[in-house]
């Protein structure tokens, strides 16, 4: 199977998970492409100052990677600065914000998976 770019749902969500500003979510595959075994695997893109808000994941674990731009990132209690070609992952019971720091857009590719 191939999906071109065009074929990608597109949505723009304001304060995701209680966030600031908005997110751009580009879904990559839909859950009935990956049998449902994920209900996201998506490219999210932060405008400087927007974020995703914190919430903790249960049933289900979060992996991030950071394909341009910077990121303050609060995994459990402490706060990280991501760049280009870092990975964050998240477990059930554990929570986690990102927010966009710095000048230019945070790009994002966001895999949750049910445990």
């Amino acid at each position: 199977m191939v999906k071109r770019k065009t074929d990608h749902q597109v949505q723009l969500v304001e304060k995701l998970r209680g966030g600031e500003g908005a997110a751009t979510v580009e879904r990559l595959l839909m859950p009935a492409e990956l049998c449902e075994k994920s209900p996201l695997f998506a490219k999210i893109t932060l405008q400087p100052g927007s974020s995703i808000g914190y919430h903790i994941h249960e049933g289900e674990m979060e992996a991030f990677y950071i394909l341009s731009g910077e990121a303050e990132f609060l995994d459990k209690q402490e706060t990280v600065t991501l760049s280009p070609g870092d990975s964050t992952l998240t477990q059930s019971g554990e929570g986690h914000s990102i927010k966009s720091v710095g000048n230019t857009p945070l790009e994002l590719i966001a895999l949750i998976l049910y445990k």
